[in-house]
């Protein structure tokens, strides 16, 4: 167990990215209703930015709903909404007074104009911010992020044998973010889901079994030394590029 006070002795990953899995499931362990734990999964995400700054994690991004999101039942999809409308609401001052700058990346197309406008104002208020980059992944998808980037691509007549993994990098909603060192799942799946497709190609990934709910600092912690624990090659030899450990 850490104290949550100091950073943690390893290599501290620059970018984190974690797939928020078991809402509903810890709703139902509580025999409570879904949108319960969606509420509970919103109210983490403070807790777990929190950390992540303390810890010298520059960039977190946290998916919080897939475009195949949409697919879930009408109740279910509108308390989402909802819940992501009040989080904007009650949480973006706290998050500015702790030096966090917001960002989104994937579709606003869907949500109503108030949401929207929300989203644009948090951004507007934190864009100054330099302690931490937290991005909300939401109506977001991996493929339709290619496809977008295809198409601008496309778009700005840029020539077939001119085009690079840089040319391409820099069309995706991600293009001012360095790609995610680490990804987390939680609630013991074992799938990427379509996150991060492109960027998380080296990415070392965690799959913890904790529900998003109760995924803590201390869960945090663990994944982040499980990272410091693994030698990164980008397929190179052993030995080369391993994560270099943070100064303490």
């Amino acid at each position: 167990m850490h104290d949550g006070s100091q950073p943690i002795a390893t290599a501290i990953p620059e970018h984190v990215g974690i797939i928020m899995d078991g809402n509903g499931r810890w709703a139902r362990q509580r025999g409570l209703p879904r949108i319960a734990g969606h509420e509970a999964g919103t109210e983490n995400i403070r807790r777990i930015t929190t950390r992540a700054a303390e810890l010298g994690i520059g960039y977190l991004t946290l998916w919080a709903f897939s475009t195949e999101n949409w697919r879930r039942p009408p109740d279910e999809v509108a308390g989402i909404l909802s819940i992501l409308a009040r989080a904007i609401e009650s949480e973006t001052a706290e998050l500015h007074r702790q030096g966090a700058r917001l960002q989104h990346i994937g579709s606003l197309e869907g949500l109503s104009s108030d949401l929207c406008r929300s989203i644009r104002d948090a951004i507007e208020l934190t864009h100054n911010n330099d302690r931490i980059t937290l991005t909300l992944a939401f109506n977001y998808g991996g493929r339709a992020e290619i496809v977008s980037a295809v198409r601008a691509i496309v778009a700005a007549g840029i020539p077939a044998d001119q085009i690079t993994e840089e040319t391409i990098s820099a069309h995706l909603f991600t293009t001012a973010m360095p790609d995610p060192d680490l990804i987390v799942r939680t609630s013991g799946e074992f799938r990427t889901s379509n996150f991060l497709i492109w960027q998380a190609a080296y990415a070392e990934y965690v799959f913890s079994p904790v529900l998003w709910p109760d995924f803590g600092p201390d869960e945090l912690d663990d994944a982040v030394s499980e990272f410091g624990r693994r030698e990164r090659r980008f397929g190179g030899l052993m030995g080369m590029a391993p994560a270099q450990p943070a100064q303490v």
